[in-house]
C-alpha cells in the first residue's frame, strides 16, 4: 500500500515524468458506494486507446462493468474518459497475445512461458481465465 500512496503523490507533482510514461492515476466513482477512487494503474496504448491489465481477484475493476466514465491522470494532466472492463476469456487471451507481444518480459511475472516469442497456449488459457483487460477511451 506505501508503494501506492508514494505514486499517487509522484503522480500529481511535476515529478510525474518518473513515473507518468507507464503508469497512470484512475479515479472512478464506486457503482454501489458512491465513493470516489483513486489509484494508480499500469497503462499501454494500443488502437487508440490505453489499456491495463488486472487480476479477477481485485475489486476495483468491477466498477467498470459495463463501462463507466472515469478521469484519468495522465502525464500530467487530469484528462476525463471512459472504463470498460473486457471479461471473455477468448477476447482476454487475443489481449494477452497482443500484450505479451508489445512486451515480452512480463510473460515471467504474470506465468505465461514463451518460446521464441510464442506464449504457451495452455499458459496463456489459463492466466485469461484469471486476469481481464480493462479499454480507456478519452473523450
Amino acid at each position: 500500500m506505501f508503494y501506492n500512496v508514494f505514486v499517487k503523490f509522484f503522480l500529481r507533482t511535476p515529478l510525474h515524468g518518473l513515473f507518468s510514461k507507464t503508469t497512470m492515476l484512475l479515479t472512478l466513482t464506486g457503482r454501489k458506494s458512491g465513493r470516489r477512487l483513486t489509484l494508480p494503474v499500469s497503462y499501454y496504448e494500443a488502437d487508440g486507446a490505453l489499456w491495463t491489465i488486472s487480476r479477477r481477484n481485485r475489486t476495483w475493476w468491477r466498477n467498470l462493468k459495463g463501462g463507466a466514465d472515469v478521469t484519468l491522470r495522465l502525464r500530467g494532466h487530469d484528462r476525463p474518459g471512459r472504463g470498460e472492463a473486457v471479461l471473455d476469456g477468448e477476447t482476454v487471451a487475443a489481449l494477452l497475445r497482443d500484450y505479451l507481444s508489445r512486451f515480452p518480459k512480463v510473460a515471467r511475472y504474470i506465468f505465461i512461458r514463451m518460446e521464441d516469442g510464442v506464449p504457451d497456449e495452455e499458459d496463456l488459457r489459463e492466466q485469461a481465465a484469471q486476469r481481464l483487460f480493462v479499454k480507456f477511451t478519452l473523450k
